[in-house]
């Protein structure tokens, strides 16, 4: 197990809710609405960042609550050897509803640090336009997949942004560029461009290493590649910036560099892009990404996946593939669902819960 002694209060629909007795497989049942995948956005909440419906902080305290949130949960000693666990906690002030706050062991700490104890993954049934949406979305997700393996990342991709907006801004000003201040600006960008570039290239390795040694069938194998939006190396990607400083001006804005980036996936046996893929095809290719990366980030940590409502989507022998996927995974799996039959294969050895009205209560 991962977690245990799991609190909602005032979050979205949950008044106060308290989910004991979980194992390596729990599963949440109930109607649409119920709030079953609140549940899962909270979990997400145990990463750094927006979690998985990315919306504002604000949005995700209860509507007649006191205005902010509390969610809280312990990380069991199983995954960080002898002793207590750890109790994991963030939340927002009804005063600052904008700010997340995060404690540890009832320190105060930065919301980085909670990548430090603990790697969370999630499939998503928004996240089924990832191949023929913008490559920003799959810019995102790719940052959200390195940083649950290395919690630097968020660093690296935070300081190229913020050198990224500096140079868009000197290049939008209407007053003669200081070069000076340029090539300051250009050399951070180069230096955090490159090691954001490092990241996202190991990361798409490390997943086709993982990928390569699953079978083919049931799920479609995947293959990945990084499209730089640049030079990827230190050097080169500062010559870019130098020799592109005319045309940028013009644009007002940087035209090279990792916030240009995107990955590219193959339906490897068809050799077909996915974004031409059936959207069934895409369905699995996604999964099988999902589950190469759980394992990934299951190996030497305390890690989650969170499913949503992924079973019903599923035929029965990808469904009974993807539960023993799970079982050997690693990671402790939380699945929605509107009903219990599509879990009948793995729901003797899960921990079932039934979610209705904003309050979960043991099957």
């Amino acid at each position: 197990m991962a977690l245990d002694r799991i609190s909602l209060s005032g979050y979205r629909n949950h008044i106060d809710t308290a989910i004991k007795g979980t194992r390596a497989v729990n599963l949440l049942v109930g109607a649409n609405g119920a709030g079953k995948t609140n549940v899962l956005e909270a979990l997400s909440l145990f990463a750094p960042g927006r979690g998985m419906r990315r919306a504002a902080l604000a949005d995700m305290a209860r509507h007649d609550g006191g205005g902010g949130f509390a969610i809280g949960a312990d990380l069991t000693a199983a995954h960080i050897g002898e002793g207590e666990p750890v109790r994991l906690g963030t939340y927002t002030e009804p005063a600052r509803p904008g700010r997340r706050r995060v404690r540890i062991n009832g320190a105060e700490k930065s919301a980085v640090a909670l990548g430090e104890w603990l790697a969370v993954g999630w499939l998503t049934p928004a996240m089924d336009g990832l191949f023929t949406g913008p490559a920003q979305d799959r810019r995102r997700y790719l940052d959200r997949l390195a940083l649950a393996l290395d919690p630097d990342h968020a660093s690296r991709a935070n300081r190229y942004e913020a050198a990224l907006r500096e140079r868009n801004r000197l290049l939008s000003d209407d007053r003669e560029l200081d070069p000076v201040w340029l090539d300051a600006i250009e050399a951070q960008l180069a230096e955090h461009g490159a090691a954001l570039s490092r990241g996202r290239a190991a990361l798409i390795d490390a997943m086709m290493a993982e990928i390569v040694i699953q079978p083919e069938a049931p799920f479609p194998r995947p293959a990945l590649s990084y499209a730089p939006g640049g030079p990827e190396g230190f050097e080169a990607l500062s010559q870019a910036l130098h020799d592109g400083r005319r045309r940028d001006r013009a644009a007002q804005r940087t035209l090279t560099g990792p916030h240009r980036d995107d990955l590219e996936v193959l339906y490897a046996a068809k050799r077909m892009p996915a974004a031409a893929c059936s959207t069934g095809e895409q369905k699995a290719l996604l999964l099988a990404m999902t589950l190469a990366h759980a394992a990934l980030a299951a190996k030497g940590r305390a890690s989650l996946l969170l499913l949503d409502e992924v079973a019903a989507h599923l035929d029965p022998d990808r469904r009974i593939a993807l539960f023993d996927r799970l079982r050997s995974g690693g990671a402790q799996v939380w699945m929605t669902g509107t009903e219990i039959a599509p879990f009948e294969a793995i729901a003797g050895e899960a921990a079932v819960w039934e979610v209705r009205g904003g309050a979960a209560s043991p099957r």
